[in-house]
């Protein structure tokens, strides 16, 4: 199997095949679905889905009562049938069936010229602009669990799930249009019963406001059922008699849709999507309520058959992913959800801290000033939280405390943010007390020796700490951290006394590339407060982001452990879906190939797993309290992450080996 393919990394494509159609016109709905199917085949498509009774057209009305129209359709579908011998992809067509005397609304699910099952329709609408019990019968009325079709036995009814042998995250199942408009919808008992795909043969006439209450429906129930969704509907060439058509294909991934088709058009058309079928199944793993759901309704599912089929796709061929990747996981692409996440952020970390203060009866916070990033977000949030509990905000003692290395421009901006917001402003000069400490434990920079090591720098931190929490006791204060999300999964801070602790932290789960556009968006909008020094904001952002301890060095934090771009990538991956070193790589070069190669994605991303499953736990193990903020997870061990402090990395190294060192 190749790295650069989809099919490798439990990625499915499917489509929805929307073809021209003529009412009562088999031979003509057929070559239209042929057409359709070879286009998807040679698009590597898994499984397509084609619109409800495609063979004979959904409008016929009382013509599915004439033998010619059945006849016709049956011939139909042994020249898909045929069509089908040399192609992989799954196809569910629509047609009548005539079943024991019975006419039956179905789904035909074949593939390599095999007919893998026959669905019938369960909820016939007979209601409104709905006649169907007067054509058909409920698949629920079945007498039989077998029919000969085109000289083979065939598994019939609703209960069936087509499982794909070589690709076994792919479980298959399938309703017909009105099924999903009922309560309890046929394909919620399918995804309790393992099923991941659910496939929807639909007609659905169009009327105002039909298509909005589809696309919700659709994703609502991909998102219920932690599976993917794809639904047709009928379009050009049906009857409009009393009816109107559109077209509506949708693609939905728990709860996300992917892709939706064109409506209106008098043409032909195809839409595919990506799915990833182990994002999916990772959902129900994590979310417990699924599993004791599967063992509520254990009667129901002992009913369902599984029929197995192999796809044999291509994996030894390039094949690209089609499908959006959000190069910022945690920060949405779209401006006006970015403006939403960007406050309710704020209202969130606000929030935390204003309960905390309320119930400790504490007045006072204590933040120490770098002119970098996280304090600055730290003091922005201060700034809010004093406001929201009317306290001026000069019950924030901010504190620069410069070092060593401390340079000049973050100095000065650590002095303009205090002075922006409006904060009592302080500065402690750590090199004398750093000086001491150094001398008192032997440090050979004690005997003037540029020995600038581990040491070196953990003191500064320590003292800078010790400074904020003593300052906190005299004045009756809480000390408020500032370090991220992004630097507790590298293990980038100083365990104890250091910048890992506080007393209460506001920025513990949210991450570096967050942070970013949360003060940029301050900035932008003016949000400080009216006549303060903005531009401050800016001027921080545009700092090298270092933790400025070692002399005579720019000492940049992303030489060391990485691009917090591709960290924060990495992070999400890891966190929110599980997913291998391998997979994450081959979803970073996808989002990030015209920025960093694959090598470098590789690189750092070693550096990931080895900080974060190796070397950095026990820090994560007893962090201060702090308000978990996003989906995207918390690494607190009372909140989304419990992890022993001395596992290996030996795994997940051993799959990073996967990957290729260049992009074929």
């Amino acid at each position: 199997m190749r790295f650069d393919n989809l099919y490798s990394h439990d990625f499915a494509r499917l489509a929805v095949g929307l073809p021209l159609c003529r009412v009562a016109d088999p031979v003509f709905n057929a070559e239209h679905t042929i057409s359709l199917l070879k286009q998807a085949a040679a698009d590597d498509v898994a499984v397509m889905a084609f619109p409800e009774l495609g063979l004979s057209a959904y409008s016929c009305d009382d013509l599915f009562h004439q033998r010619a129209l059945l006849d016709g359709c049956e011939a139909a579908l042994a020249a898909v049938l045929a069509a089908s011998a040399a192609l992989p992809t799954v196809a569910v067509v629509g047609m009548p069936l005539r079943v024991e005397q019975r006419l039956f609304n179905c789904a035909v699910v074949l593939q390599r010229g095999r007919i893998l099952g026959v669905v019938p329709k369960t909820f016939l609408p007979n209601y409104g602009e709905f006649y169907e019990a007067r054509q058909f019968s409920s698949g629920e009325e079945a007498t039989v669990a077998t029919v000969s079709l085109l000289g083979q036995q065939v598994p019939f009814g609703s209960r069936q799930i087509f499982t794909a042998e070589d690709l076994p995250l792919l479980r298959l199942h399938v309703e017909i249009c009105e099924d999903v408009w009922t309560p309890i919808p046929p394909s919620s008992f399918a995804a309790l019963a393992g099923a991941t795909v659910l496939v929807n043969l639909s007609a659905s006439n169009v009327v105002i406001g039909k298509a909005g209450y589809r696309r919700q429906l659709v994703s609502q129930q991909s998102a219920r059922c932690l599976a993917a969704y794809v639904y047709s509907s009928a379009g050009a060439g049906e009857s409009t008699t009393d009816l109107a058509w559109d077209g509506q294909a949708l693609i939905c991934e728990n709860g996300e849709l992917l892709v939706e088709s064109e409506r209106f058009q008098r043409r032909s058309q195809l839409v595919t999507a990506d799915v990833d079928l182990e994002r999916l199944a990772r959902e129900r793993m994590r979310q417990t309520s699924f599993g004791q759901s599967v063992r509520l309704h254990a009667a129901q599912l002992a009913a369902f058959r599984h029929v197995d089929f192999r796809l044999d796709l291509d994996r030894d061929k390039p094949l690209a992913l089609r499908r959006r990747v959000e190069r910022f996981p945690y920060v949405p692409a779209d401006p006006g959800r970015r403006d939403e996440r960007c406050q309710e952020v704020y209202n969130i970390q606000v929030q935390g801290l204003t309960q905390r203060l309320a119930s400790s009866g504490v007045h006072k916070l204590v933040v120490g000033i770098s002119g970098g990033l996280d304090s600055t977000q730290a003091l922005i949030v201060a700034a809010r939280a004093m406001d929201a509990l009317g306290l001026p905000r000069t019950n924030i003692i901010g504190v620069t405390m410069p070092g060593f290395a401390t340079g000049e421009r973050t100095r000065e901006q650590a002095r303009r943010l205090m002075a922006a917001v409006g904060c009592e402003a302080r500065e402690i000069d750590i090199r004398p007390s750093c000086t001491q400490m150094l001398k008192d434990i032997g440090h050979p920079h004690s005997d003037a020796k540029p020995v600038y090591d581990v040491t070196f720098e953990n003191v500064q931190a320590g003292e800078r700490t010790s400074h904020l929490f003593r300052l906190a006791n005299l004045e009756g204060g809480m000390v408020l951290g500032t370090g991220d999300l992004s630097e507790l999964a590298l293990g980038w801070c100083t365990y104890g006394v250091g910048d890992h602790m506080s007393h209460y932290n506001v920025n513990a789960s949210v991450p570096k590339t967050l942070i970013q556009h949360l003060v940029r968006w301050v900035a932008e909008r003016g949000l400080l407060g009216a006549g303060t020094d903005t531009q401050v904001l800016l001027d921080i952002l545009d700092t090298e982001i270092s933790p400025e301890l070692v002399p005579g060095s720019l000492q940049s934090t992303q030489a060391t452990v990485g691009a917090y771009a591709l960290q924060d990538f990495n992070l999400f991956s890891t966190l929110r879906y599980g997913y291998a070193p391998a997979k994450i790589a081959f979803l970073a070069q996808h989002a990030w190939h015209d920025t960093y190669a694959l090598a470098e994605i590789k690189r750092v991303l070693r550096i990931f797993v080895q900080r974060f499953f190796k070397g950095s736990q026990f820090k994560r193990s007893c962090v201060p309290n702090a308000p978990k903020v996003g989906s995207g997870g918390s690494l607190s061990p009372r909140g989304d992450w419990r992890a022993p402090s001395d596992s290996e990395a030996a795994v997940w190294l051993a799959d990073l080996d996967r990957i290729p060192d260049e992009h074929a």
